[in-house]
């Protein structure tokens, strides 16, 4: 993944190797290489550190110099400015809890991933068309099963839906089986405190949980 590719591919190109976003809010400088070589050193491909973190963009500029073979961003990203700011810190990736479309522009703009947050079709539907490159669907604690199912049978197949909110390696499964391409994993993964040790055992459950799943599902997915 170099920072020349077009954003669907470098997408397309983590999502092939793991389709687990690590949300690492509440991370500092200081912890950001030693969480990070815990969770490339599991497999984990997409990283993001939430701009409502301490000093977000020198932990996104320590990740992405460590590890430039990882998409590594922000979430929480609520204006065009921050997406600004995240490109220059060596961010790629934008990831907001939200659907602004001066946010997906921006981010278009710099070559840079959309991952807006939506809860209904109507937004969906509307960050699609708006160039989103996939759909955070959040908070995934009021988006059951039942409801990406019916998500996914109206939205194009090549949508990439990504469930944020309380997920656990004991939900995934559910959650792939109606259609889910991957997942955002928050405080369940990384909890600001939590050893390097601890994330990493954590990073593994979790890509067991998907691969153990995902092995016996379609790949189209």
């Amino acid at each position: 993944m170099t920072p020349h590719t077009h954003p669907a591919q470098t997408l397309a190109q983590a999502m092939a190797q793991l389709p687990l976003i690590a949300i690492l809010r509440g991370l500092t400088p200081a912890e950001a290489p030693a969480i990070g070589d815990s969770l490339v050193a599991s497999g984990f491909a997409i990283i993001e550190v939430p701009l409502n973190s301490p000093e977000p963009l020198q932990s996104i500029a320590a990740l992405t110099k460590l590890f430039p073979q990882t998409l590594i961003g922000a979430g929480t990203v609520l204006n065009a400015q921050q997406v600004k700011d995240v490109h220059a810190a060596g961010g790629r990736l934008v990831v907001a809890p939200n659907f602004n479309p001066a946010v997906v522009a921006q981010a278009l703009a710099l070559n840079m991933v959309a991952l807006p947050g939506v809860a209904t079709p109507t937004e969906a539907f509307a960050a699609l068309d708006a160039g989103a490159h996939g759909l955070k669907l959040f908070p995934a604690e009021m988006i059951s099963p039942a409801t990406v199912k019916a998500l996914r049978a109206v939205l194009p197949k090549s949508a990439a839906l990504m469930p944020v909110g309380g997920i656990t390696p004991d939900n995934v499964a559910a959650y792939l089986e109606a259609g889910a391409s991957g997942f955002g994993l928050g405080s369940a993964l990384f909890a600001p405190g939590r050893s390097a040790q601890e994330v990493r055992v954590q990073a593994e459950a979790f890509v067991r949980a998907f691969r153990h799943r995902g092995a016996s599902l379609d790949p189209a997915r």
